[in-house]
């Protein structure tokens, strides 16, 4: 039990170490902010810490649920219930994926609970490039802004570029491309990147069992000060882009006819965070100023799926290979079906 505790202490201490680098680099931020343009100091906080504050409460249903795997030793009974069926999870988390309310960077905390529960790498990447692009109220907003056309063809990209991400992944895997996607920890993660200290069946009610506490509240621990550090830094960025790189400016490079304006749209929405309730607004603007409705699904499905702050917290998850396999998708599928979408429409 003692060793247990000092282990768990330990792991602790060495994670706290590199989170501390993370909140010196968001202050280091925030006074250069504050050194070189002061004045707009308070609205950048404002909009990170608001953003912020809307996603804890996905952080917090993530955090005891990675916990209470762990604590329970039933990642490895979840695990076994997708074995043998990766193609249809697939299929699922796609679907499954335009159904969920949250944007590219609340989709984190929930993304590191399927990792946890050891979902594969190809259905989490499934889920984790359809999530961010649509939902219920944003269906209703695209299509109230920029038609029922547009509302159905942004629906079904998102489930188009889950199965080409998922199904893209499911072959490098196979390929042995993959053998390791999650970054190393030293203490649990919130990616169940450790094997479970238990064996045997799982222990529902765990909190009878002294050593189940123990790496109950560790693991809450850690991944709490791991996912707020990650999204406090994704939504400080967001914060940025939107006070000093307004999305105006960004789609006015994007106009004309044919494919490469589809390309730029892509390769311009890749860094710009579009909020899917305010997308559509902006989207209606810039076709209206000349942009083409191939050009504006690039732009808007890369902005979502491959915007800084989505970026960073992706790279916060996943080794190297993994972020720049999402990138590309992400890229890539928007590209594709922009072009298609300028074809059909």
């Amino acid at each position: 039990m003692t060793e247990l505790v000092l282990r768990g202490f330990d792991g602790l201490r060495k994670s706290a170490d590199r989170i501390a680098s993370i909140w010196v680099l968001i202050v280091l931020i925030l006074l250069a902010v504050a050194l070189v343009d002061g004045e707009q100091l308070d609205t950048i906080l404002r909009i990170a810490i608001g953003a912020l504050g809307a996603t804890l409460r996905y952080i917090a249903i993530a955090v005891l649920l990675i916990a209470y795997l762990k604590a329970t030793g039933a990642e490895s009974v979840v695990a076994k219930a997708f074995e043998g069926r990766e193609t249809r999870m697939i299929v699922l988390a796609s679907l499954l994926g335009g159904l969920a309310p949250f944007c590219s960077c609340e989709v984190i905390p929930f993304i590191a609970g399927l990792l946890a529960a050891g979902v594969p790498l190809s259905a989490v990447m499934a889920f984790w490039l359809s999530s961010p692009l649509i939902d219920p109220p944003t269906v209703l907003i695209t299509a109230g802004t920029l038609g029922w056309e547009f509302a159905v063809g942004k629906m079904v990209a998102a489930v188009a570029l889950g199965l080409m991400g998922g199904f893209g992944v499911r072959l490098l895997t196979h390929q042995g491309v993959f053998a390791a996607p999650l970054r190393d920890r030293s203490s649990g993660g919130c990616c169940g990147c450790g094997p479970s200290p238990f064996e045997g069946g799982p222990v529902w009610r765990f909190w009878s069992d002294p050593k189940r506490i123990t790496i109950f509240r560790s693991e809450a621990t850690f991944n709490a000060m791991f996912l707020i550090k990650w999204l406090a830094l994704a939504y400080l960025l967001e914060a940025l882009l939107i006070t000093y790189v307004p999305a105006e400016a960004i789609g006015s490079v994007v106009g004309g006819e044919g494919f490469l304006p589809i390309v730029i749209g892509a390769v311009v929405g890749a860094p710009a965070y579009l909020n899917g309730y305010a997308a559509p607004a902006l989207v209606a603007g810039l076709m209206e100023q000349g942009m083409t409705s191939g050009a504006a699904m690039a732009f808007m499905i890369a902005g979502a799926v491959t915007s800084i702050p989505a970026m960073a917290a992706v790279w916060s998850l996943v080794k190297r290979s993994v972020f720049l396999v999402y990138m590309g998708f992400g890229i890539a599928g928007a590209i594709v079906i922009g072009a298609v979408f300028a074809a059909v429409v």
